[in-house]
């Protein structure tokens, strides 16, 4: 299969490091099966069903942690941070991580160096940087987390990307997707670009004005993802309809059925994570 090479915007800050020994101490994660055994199926995610818990450092909700037909694990959760808290002290892992900042404000801390995150953006951690966030706002910060492990992982490097990725794989990066060029409604890219543990990793930020819809019943090879950022979005997948406020996400699994409407008076815009893996099946034809 051939796919775009990777896109790099103005508005993109890299923050890989040069290929030297880093010399912040780091943990190393060690990899766990899914939570659940059972392949994560289409789902729907209302914010409002979330159920946060206590951390030392905040609060956390857990969304799903399942295989699915194309990857080995798929997990998503939401963590929100107390002003002045770190994450976690820094480490590294061999399974590529995202986030997407809902509110506040991050310093993202990857391989020493740091920059910040604020509410739109999204951050990448290519396999094994070291990395942590710290909430640097006077709010809490939330954010969502995504992990998602192939194969690959069992068989990467065990010392980080920046250090020996291929070229044109995408490096650890923070997006500040609200600041994307073009015009306020439509189809907004954000990355595209091979990674060094999957095929393809791709994202972009929709926007659909009141009463219009996507191409009805589309259909796509990758595991996506779908996170509304505002307004009210109706996602109908397989035949099954909801509909789904800001924070809301759904899971679309490979060639699943899957349209999008906006049903309300004010335009609703959502971002899309797509990911393709060598599990992934060929698109199937409309």
């Amino acid at each position: 299969m051939n796919f775009p090479s990777r896109r790099l915007f103005a508005f993109l800050v890299v923050t890989s490091a040069p290929a030297v020994a880093f010399s912040a101490p780091s943990t190393a994660v060690p990899y766990s099966p899914p939570a659940s055994p059972v392949p994560l199926g289409s789902t729907f995610v209302n914010w409002d069903s979330l159920r946060f818990r206590e951390t030392p450092v905040g609060l956390y909700a857990g969304v799903f942690d399942n295989p699915t037909p194309a990857l080995v694990k798929l997990e998503v959760h939401v963590t929100r941070l107390l002003p002045g808290r770190a994450s976690h002290s820094p480490h590294h892992h061999a399974w590529e991580e995202i986030f997407l900042v809902k509110e506040g404000q991050l310093e993202v801390s990857i391989n020493g160096a740091k920059t910040t995150a604020g509410p739109g953006a999204l951050v990448f951690i290519a396999s094994n940087d070291v990395h942590n966030v710290t909430n640097v706002g006077a709010a809490p910060s939330t954010y969502f987390v995504i992990t998602y492990s192939t194969s690959a992982v069992h068989s990467v490097p065990d010392q980080p990307a920046a250090q020996w990725a291929p070229k044109g794989t995408l490096s650890s990066s923070v997006f500040d997707c609200d600041a994307l060029p073009g015009p306020p409604e439509g189809h907004k890219d954000v990355l595209d670009s091979p990674t060094v543990t999957c095929l393809r990793l791709e994202s972009h930020v929709s926007t659909l004005r009141p009463g219009t819809s996507t191409t009805p019943r589309n259909r796509d090879e990758g595991d996506e993802l779908f996170f509304v950022k505002k307004g009210v979005l109706e996602a109908t997948v397989n035949g099954v309809t909801s509909r789904l406020g800001a924070g809301s996400l759904y899971y679309v699994a490979p060639n699943d059925e899957r349209t999008m409407r906006n049903p309300g008076s004010e335009p609703c815009s959502y971002q899309v994570i797509k990911i393709v893996s060598e599990r992934s099946p060929p698109r199937a034809a409309p």
